[in-house]
């Protein structure tokens, strides 16, 4: 069996180093260096020669840095003749632009795919793709993870035995569904418009929230626009208390604080797909880890064993 070597980009050492320290392995070092015209350099600085390489970085602001980043450390491993190369990415901000929904738009997701691919990943594993087709844009297999195991086994600390699980939008639905089989609870859902970037509108609320205790579950937040604008119609329907809950906190332009300042909201849960800077945090936020689930995935990958085992029952 190839040896494991793990790389880190700078988007999340912190995640990194923890995934190594269940791995049981060094987490290798590698240089990075701006030049004058402020095109960026990556040497690994461990031996990748016929190993099992592996890079952990998520693509998250600033995104560009990142993603360059990512794929110039790619490159280095693919001439330093790594035996195989797994992209790490916990979180793919360009997921988000997954369909060509007005002219003459480019769809972002599918070239920075096809850009990983060139680079010289050969493997991609992720976590909470905005979109199921994102999925298929990418040439090389993908291990598309998700955190609902991490979070539902949160939520079990609480009485749940009046609570509900709300979707913010139809899309996010299933993994909703998902979310509230394991914790036993009933289900409702958001009807969601987008309008712009930051313009959202809920028409109505499927199912049943009144005098409930609710728990949201969306895939990401980042500035709070659609949670804003449905923690009102919580309030209309007369939700008796709000938690609220996403795989990737993002938190942009001060969402985390915004909505820690809503009375009714009890708690903000996320994991720490990306970092966190002590400036994006509120008192309500509780960040969990899902540095083990990647680490048990890069171990089933590394053996030729079956990844999506970790998500049964």
């Amino acid at each position: 069996m190839k040896e494991i070597t793990v790389f880190g980009g700078r988007a999340h050492p912190e995640l990194a180093a923890e995934i190594c320290r269940h791995l049981n392995v060094p987490l290798s070092p590698s240089r990075i260096t701006r030049f004058a015209n402020d095109c960026l350099e990556v040497q690994l600085q461990a031996n990748c020669r016929e190993r099992d390489v592996y890079i952990i970085q998520p693509v998250c602001d600033p995104v560009q840095e990142h993603m360059m980043e990512l794929l110039l450390m790619c490159d280095a491993a693919r001439g330093a003749s790594a035996a195989r190369i797994t992209v790490v990415m916990p979180f793919f901000a360009y997921a988000r632009s997954d369909k060509k929904d007005q002219p003459r738009i480019s769809i972002g997701g599918r070239l920075m795919a096809d850009l990983l691919a060139t680079a010289g990943a050969n493997r991609v594993l992720t976590m909470a793709l905005h979109s199921p087709q994102v999925h298929g844009f990418f040439s090389v297999p993908v291990d598309h993870l998700h955190a609902l195991y991490e979070l539902a086994e949160y939520f079990k600390r609480y009485d749940l035995s009046n609570a509900v699980a709300v979707s913010p939008d139809l899309g996010n639905a299933k993994d909703t569904a998902a979310f509230a089989r394991r914790l036993g609870i009933d289900v409702a859902v958001a009807a969601k418009q987008r309008f712009a970037n930051d313009k959202v509108v809920i028409s109505s609320i499927i199912g049943d929230v009144t005098g409930k205790d609710v728990i949201v579950l969306d895939d990401e937040i980042a500035k709070g626009s659609t949670m804003l604008e449905l923690l009102t119609h919580l309030r209309a329907n007369k939700a008796r208390s709000i938690r609220i809950a996403c795989t990737h906190g993002l938190f942009a332009a001060g969402a985390a604080q915004r909505l820690s300042e809503q009375d009714d909201v009890l708690e903000i849960v996320c994991t720490n797909t990306v970092a966190i800077s002590p400036e994006k945090r509120a008192p309500k936020l509780t960040v969990l880890s899902i540095g083990k689930a990647l680490a048990d995935a890069i171990q089933r990958t590394h053996d030729g064993e079956s990844v999506s085992a970790l998500f049964h029952g």
